[in-house]
């Protein structure tokens, strides 16, 4: 029937007051939203005043854009040394002896053993290097990461597999992306899209950055930090590294790591009390700062070698144990290098080195050409529709062109709610709606129209018009979205910009399609008493 509770009115003009009201803060310019959000009282639960607004895009705000690879010939070299380094413990624990040292060769690493039974001792150890790669959807996949085999001249081999890289690979892509994110984050940016592009690629946009190159020394940098000790140059046990102390020149350090970045919980930069000097204060574990405490303690009146991304920034002398768990770095940092540095010791390090494969700065100007442009198109549909529904349909054409707008600011008020991004294909994705939305109308006007020439009353055929349109309404935009759902998932970047705006349609769609223009038209009816369709 054409009968509204005045409950159900009430819900249903209150549902559209608060969708409307959600997207007054995207209307509103930064400034007004930052003396809006300033305006509102402590006491006033976050629930009840809106304060979220649709973030704009890449393509319409400007901002950078910067495409990572991680460098796969680092990650296996760094998984050699790391694969160096097992087994040397492996050694150490069977006490086996080798002729000629551990030689790190290719994808792994190499070593012989002359004695038969020597080799019997450390082969199974060896052997359990060598991890099963899993799956998360087929569990072990019978591949291992490491492949060992054994000559009858000694010659034990220990090389790392192609499956292996690419698990390494991928699982560095993840890592990667959760550290950018969080160093992003740090920047003070709003809604980055940082996602996954290929096997071993990573796409970064930073909406409304207009300087690339901080955000490219944030995101270049491993921030692998290492406390060793300088050690002797005639040692085999130490490599050379860069040192900013020794003016560039390389210094002899040990090996042998203290501790390293992944047992700091808190850096932040500071000024040193005696010099004035940008510095940064960190703060260990509880298992960092027992390993720190007992390596300062034992190795009293020896140099300090802290080291960031294989380069020594800052060699002190250990002149009395450290054992509180805290400390300073100090190495010639400017303000801005000590807070870089602090965020990058934060936000933890890279599992691997990125290499940047191209970068974009979109400047505002064409994101405002955008916006404009964007605006013009929405305004130019709109009135269109609006001027065929009317011309079409009259009284009823008026009433789905009140369902329209308010179909559009619904659209806005949810986008505000999830803080969507919104991008030049979002705009595109409205404009679509915009037609799809009174299509339904059509539909359901037609199937009225049709009712009224089978013979029935205004009432029943309106009755008659809604139930038997809201099937095909239902299937026609389930489809709909079913495609904007494989975009969301299969697409990347504006795409799924598009998508979300079109998924948010299709459901404001059927609100107020059905829901509204048929109280609109049970209101009408209820004053005007017709006796006659309006078309």
């Amino acid at each position: 029937m054409l009968r509204f509770s005045r409950a159900k009115i009430a819900t249903t003009i209150g549902f559209v007051l608060i969708g409307l009201v959600l997207a007054v803060p995207s209307l509103l310019s930064r400034e007004q939203r930052d003396a809006y959000r300033a305006a509102i009282p402590s006491w006033a639960p976050a629930w009840l005043v809106p304060t979220r607004a649709i973030v704009l895009g890449l393509d319409l705000q400007g901002g950078s854009h910067i495409l990572l690879e991680v460098d796969q010939n680092d990650l296996v070299r760094s998984q050699s040394l790391s694969l160096r380094d097992d087994v040397r413990r492996v050694l150490r624990e069977t006490g086996t002896a080798l002729e000629g040292g551990i030689q790190v060769v290719g994808r792994g690493v190499q070593l012989r053993v002359g004695d038969p039974g020597s080799r019997a001792r450390v082969m199974p150890k060896l052997r359990e290097l060598s991890q099963p790669l899993t799956s998360a959807i087929l569990g072990q996949t019978g591949a291992r990461n490491v492949e060992v085999t054994e000559n009858p001249d000694g010659l034990i081999q220990l090389v790392l597999t192609e499956q292996g890289i690419t698990d390494r690979v991928r699982r560095a892509v993840d890592q990667s992306i959760e550290v950018i994110r969080r160093r992003v984050d740090q920047l003070g940016t709003t809604e980055p899209s940082i996602q996954r592009q290929g096997a071993d690629r990573i796409l970064v946009q930073v909406p409304g950055l207009q300087d690339p190159t901080r955000l490219e020394e944030i995101l270049g940098k491993t921030a692998k930090l290492e406390f060793r000790l300088l050690g002797e140059a005639a040692s085999s046990d130490t490599e050379p590294l860069v040192s900013r102390d020794a003016a560039g020149q390389r210094v002899p350090v040990e090996r042998r790591v203290i501790v390293d970045g992944a047992d700091l919980t808190d850096a932040q930069p500071a000024f040193d009390s005696r010099t004035n000097e940008p510095i940064v204060n960190f703060r260990f574990n509880l298992r960092g700062a027992s390993r720190f405490g007992e390596a300062t303690t034992q190795n009293v009146g020896r140099p300090l070698a802290i080291v960031l991304d294989n380069e020594v920034i800052s060699s002190p002398r250990i002149l009395q144990p450290i054992t509180g768990g805290q400390g300073q770095i100090s190495g010639r940092f400017t303000v801005q290098g000590a807070n870089d540095l602090s965020v990058l010791l934060r936000s933890g390090a890279l599992p691997a080195k990125l290499t940047i494969v191209e970068r974009r700065t979109v400047g505002p100007g064409l994101g405002r050409d955008s916006i404009e442009a964007g605006k013009l198109a929405t305004y130019v549909a709109t009135i269109f529709v609006v001027l065929f529904m009317f011309a079409t349909y009259g009284v009823f054409g008026f009433i789905a062109n009140i369902a329209l707008l308010v179909h559009v600011g619904l659209i806005f008020g949810l986008m505000s709610i999830l803080e969507a991004t919104l991008t030049l294909p979002g705009i595109a994705g409205i404009v679509l709606t915009i037609g799809t939305a009174v299509d339904s109308n059509v539909l359901i006007y037609e199937r009225i129209r049709e009712e009224a020439r089978a013979g029935r009353s205004i009432v029943s055929a309106i009755q008659a018009g809604f139930e038997r349109a809201f099937a095909t309404i239902i299937d026609s935009n389930s489809t709909m979205a079913i495609a904007a759902l494989i975009l969301f998932f299969l697409g990347s970047g504006p795409v799924r910009g598009f998508a979300v705006v079109f998924v948010l349609g299709i459901l404001t769609t059927v609100i107020t399609a059905v829901t509204l223009t048929r109280m609109m038209i049970a209101l009408w009816y209820a004053y005007a008493r017709p006796k006659a369709l309006p078309f």
